[in-house]
């Protein structure tokens, strides 16, 4: 059996050496003809505010949703429409215990990073990549060096080569960086690491436009080397102009079929990867449609597209709305405010609020340590979504193709360094020294414990190892994207260029007029 990998971002099955397999996951079919006469004409924001949310479609919660033994009490929690923060996160210098954990973590990027081109593996030892665990590598990599694990000439290489290499590479039929790569020669792969050009991710590159503008904000020595790197793409597949994100896939008779990406949580998270570069995302930044479900007596949002018409499941995980957290701070993605108090983007605080304090709750109730989000395995079915709620139920742990496996439940260490480092609490507390608990200090922190039986996930992924090193950036120093005041080469290029409206680069040119508020 060859090594398993799995993006769970795109529903797309790895197996590195062994079966490959391929489902729709969390895209939304599109009518070809349809997604060819739209346009890709997009509006230069500059980092103006996204549009205000409006009103849920529902609150009634699914009626076999809520557990017995719950209670009948609400917890709404967190900030209210104001976004004034509820609750207090961990702030301040790492202790010994945790400057070791940054060593630690930083040790999977030493033993997995291919020098010839800059890359890391996502998987251990295993050659291949995607661009979300490239701009989690990123996210290590900054941290790293903010907390003193590497020093200034290590980092400057490091960045220095990979950024080289995201600017001379491949891309999906010229436009944007597939969905996978060979991190030895930095050639597009399939699912099976061998040459081949699949598609490319829209939630993916979301994050990675992320870590590219932090890097470019806080490191301006580097800026027009990022620029060089955005500038390459071509986006006028990746969004439409009234804001909605597209992935693309190869169909077997090899035409490419354009699908709708993303679903609550994520899909709000990477759009504003995309907004931070001045596109529209209207659409993509709404949250709608979505109701609320209520369980242990906290009301969860979830996704109301119909998994059964669309072929997607509507999975509630915490590792967007921690990532929204840490690097945004629940904040609008232009939003230049410090103050640590308030949230410009009140909505996503709001449902981050709830979807950790359903897990405490499920905790104080059942004695079951909870931090949900989908993780590896380390053996067949290789990955499941390990939720707070999908398909109708609470903590339904599936695997991509909607089996019930509750076998693979797990504390994600991802997801419970996350809810460590933005709730001060108690019960963080415990998931944090369930983490301490789990490493090897020669090859990182294990991807996590699964409940039933206490045994760790004998795992290791560069999501994981990443994470952990953003959350203890976080803790010193609050909310990772810093803007700076240099405009750029990215700026001056979309205003004097004329290949900006064929590339779809933001401009002010027309907007989308379909009466969405």
């Amino acid at each position: 059996m060859g090594m398993l990998w799995y993006s769970p971002r795109v529903s797309t099955l790895y197996d590195f050496g062994g079966a490959m397999k391929r489902v729709n996951g969390m895209r939304t079919e599109v009518p070809t003809g349809l997604f060819v006469l739209m346009t890709f004409v997009f509006v230069l924001s500059a980092c103006a505010p996204p549009p205000a949310p409006r009103s849920p479609v529902s609150q009634s919660p699914v009626p076999h949703a809520t557990e017995a033994g719950t209670g009948d009490e609400q917890t709404g929690g967190g900030p209210g429409e104001s976004g004034k923060s509820g609750h207090l996160e961990r702030r301040g210098p790492l202790t010994g215990e945790e400057m070791r954990m940054a060593r630690i973590a930083w040790k999977y990027f030493e033993n997995n990073y291919q020098p010839a081109t800059g890359l890391v593996n996502a998987a251990e030892q295993y050659p291949s990549t995607s661009m979300w665990d490239t701009a989690s590598y990123l996210g290590g990599l900054v941290s790293a060096y903010e907390l003193g694990t590497i020093g200034k000439a290590r980092f400057e290489d490091r960045l220095r080569v990979l950024l080289g290499t995201l600017r001379s590479m491949d891309l999906f039929h010229g436009e944007l960086p597939n969905k996978a790569y060979n991190t030895q020669t930095g050639q597009m792969v399939d699912y099976n690491n061998k040459p081949g050009a699949i598609g490319f991710s829209a939630l993916d590159l979301g994050r990675l436009l992320t870590w590219l503008r932090i890097i470019r904000e806080r490191y301006p020595e580097h800026a027009d080397e990022v620029d060089a790197v955005v500038l390459r793409w071509n986006f006028c597949h990746v969004l439409d102009r009234c804001g909605t994100m597209y992935g693309a896939s190869v169909r077997k008779d090899g035409t490419v079929e354009y699908s709708q990406e993303g679903r609550l949580g994520y899909e709000e998270y990477s759009a504003k990867g995309f907004h931070l570069w001045g596109f529209d995302t209207k659409r993509a930044s709404m949250p709608e449609p979505y109701t609320l479900v209520r369980i242990y007596g906290v009301d969860v949002p979830f996704d109301t597209r119909d998994p059964r018409e669309l072929n997607a499941h509507n999975y509630v995980v915490c590792e967007s709305y921690m990532l929204d957290g840490m690097e945004f701070h629940w904040d609008g993605a232009c939003d230049r405010n410090a103050d640590d108090m308030v949230h410009s983007d009140a909505v996503a605080a709001r449902f981050a609020e709830n979807i950790y304090r359903v897990q405490e709750k499920r905790f104080q109730s059942t004695g079951i340590l909870t931090a949900r989000t989908e993780h590896q395995l380390d053996g067949p079915p290789y990955f499941v979504y390990d939720t707070i709620y999908s398909d109708g139920y609470p903590w339904n742990t599936i695997t991509d193709d909607g089996k019930y496996t509750p076998q693979f439940a797990a504390v994600a260490f991802k997801g419970a360094i996350g809810l460590w480092v933005l709730w001060n609490t108690p019960y963080t507390d415990l998931l944090f020294q369930m983490v301490l608990s789990m490493q090897d200090p020669a090859r990182g922190f294990y991807e996590g414990r699964y409940e039933k039986s206490g045994e760790r996930i004998n795992t290791f992924t560069a999501n994981t190892q990443g994470i952990i090193l953003e959350a203890l950036l976080y803790k010193v120093q609050g909310k990772l994207l810093k803007f700076g005041a240099r405009e750029g080469l990215w700026e001056r290029t979309i205003r004097s260029e004329a290949s900006s409206s064929e590339k779809c680069r933001p401009n002010g040119n027309r907007i989308c007029t379909d009466n969405l508020r």
